[in-house]
């Protein structure tokens, strides 16, 4: 997701206390809950999904990260509203900014439970494919911090993407859990990220689990 430039940006994310700035930082609070299921959305965005998800389960913890500090300041003004509005705290979940393939440099082996990438950027020129977020190099540092058989959620509306990450996730050897052509129409749970509540009228929503 792109946003205008906002000089004030990393200010605000400063003055959040649940804004992760270093690996340090998380490994503390993974290593005070480590008991707890953690779980990532990469490319966030606003934070809809994440924010709902880790309302459901509050024993579980919740890292949305989005590469964009602009982005991230509009994520935590929204989330800073809806607990506001709906009386609570939701200490169990986290902001970071960095970029994925850095994710391994953040955390340790076997600490993930489950990735979800939620609308991810196409990047529809052929030159760019080692950029989308399905890559195999991406998938190879998804599965240096997933736990054993750990799995990626990952949902989009665009045919390309989604033609591409099948083969690209068969190639990497991953087991295909579900598949869904048009996931609206799957009589399933499903927490709808902000872009998906605007655009699934528009075309079918495809979504993808898998396993390592």
């Amino acid at each position: 997701m792109r946003t205008r430039y906002n000089a004030k940006a990393i200010d605000e994310l400063n003055e959040f206390e649940r804004y992760i700035k270093t690996k340090e930082e998380i490994q503390e609070i993974i290593n005070e809950n480590d008991n707890k299921k953690v779980y990532l959305e990469i490319g966030m965005g606003k934070g809809d999904f994440i924010t709902e998800l880790s309302q459901l389960d509050k024993d579980s913890i919740f890292i949305g990260v989005e590469v964009s500090p602009p982005v991230l300041a509009l994520a935590v003004k929204k989330l800073k509203r809806y607990e506001s509005e709906n009386k609570v705290k939701l200490d169990n979940l986290y902001f970071m900014s960095f970029d994925a393939i850095d994710i391994a440099s953040i955390f340790e082996n076997g600490q993930i439970e489950k990735i979800y990438l939620n609308f991810s950027d196409p990047w529809p020129k052929k030159k760019h494919a080692k950029r989308r977020l399905t890559n195999e190099k991406f998938l190879a540092e998804y599965k240096k911090v997933l736990k054993e058989n750990g799995r990626i959620e990952f949902k989009t509306d665009n045919r390309g993407l989604f033609e591409y990450s099948l083969v690209s996730m068969q190639n990497f050897g991953l087991k295909f859990i579900e598949v869904y052509l048009d996931l609206h129409k799957a009589d399933v749970f499903n927490i709808e990220t902000e872009y998906e509540k605007k655009f699934s009228p528009f075309g079918p929503i495809y979504k993808i689990i898998v396993e390592y």
